[in-house]
């Protein structure tokens, strides 16, 4: 079995009163897409005072993989349509990390 090399980390935030609306939205149109392409999909959410954060992980076995699924440049960001709508500010960038370690069970539920 193939293991993920990279993981690309994207963050966004957005009105705690517009949280719970924003996940399902950004589930439906670009976690599912997502899931279709990556080895693996990880989403987090942390709801602190007015604002909440959301961050999605991708895996991914190459840089070539993750660079087939986003455009020719692998950090570009892909702003849903309504993120515009939902999110505080939009995000100008990803994080593109080397796995070099994965210990233990680090997955969750799927959906």
């Amino acid at each position: 079995m193939t293991r993920p090399v990279i993981a690309r980390i994207w963050r966004g935030r957005t009105v705690r009163a517009r949280a719970d609306e924003y996940e399902a939205y950004n589930y439906e149109a670009g976690i599912k897409p997502l899931i279709e392409k990556a080895m693996g999909v990880q989403c987090l959410r942390e709801d602190r005072g007015d604002e909440t954060e959301f961050v999605t992980i991708s895996y991914w076995e190459s840089i070539g993989a993750m660079a087939r699924f986003t455009g020719s440049d692998p950090t570009a960001i892909h702003h849903l349509d309504r993120d515009p709508e939902f999110l505080i500010e939009l995000p100008d960038r990803v994080q593109v990390l080397q796995i070099r370690h994965a210990h233990g069970d680090i997955g969750g539920d799927e959906k």
